[in-house]
């Protein structure tokens, strides 16, 4: 079970990757299209800013590139490997998954990239005990 204090606990939760203990977005479903890039300034627990400098999550773009290989990987062993389908089924299914999970990809390249920056502080201002 994922604990706080690990970075891959804040990469799936979204959560501040400081403290662990709130999401970064406005609204933490990814699927709220309207709402999928907007995240809150600041964490409300320890004061970390989430956009660090101007054009901060463009880097996320090379993350999301490796995470979208990831994803279409996957769909290709599922779909050519084990369900042992034709190649332009196989093609299909790639590109559905990549379009079905493209708020879900967006989101963990943001994540991913972000705890590039930060490790867990446990100790933060307004965080155990204060």
């Amino acid at each position: 079970m994922l604990k706080k204090g690990n970075k891959l606990y804040s990469i799936l939760t979204g959560s501040c990757p400081k403290c662990h203990e709130e999401s970064m977005y406005v609204d933490s479903n990814p699927y709220a299209i309207s709402q999928l890039f907007k995240m809150h300034e600041r964490c409300s627990n320890c004061d970390t800013k989430y956009k660090i400098e101007p054009s901060f999550f463009y880097g996320s773009m090379y993350v999301s590139y490796a995470v979208g290989i990831a994803f279409a990987t996957a769909a290709f062993v599922i779909s050519f490997l084990i369900l042992d389908t034709s190649l332009v089924t196989t093609f299909i299914a790639i590109v559905g998954t990549l379009f079905v999970f493209l708020p879900v990809i967006i989101r963990l390249s943001r994540n991913i990239w972000i705890n590039f920056f930060f490790k867990y502080e446990p100790e933060v201002k307004g965080h155990v005990g204060q």
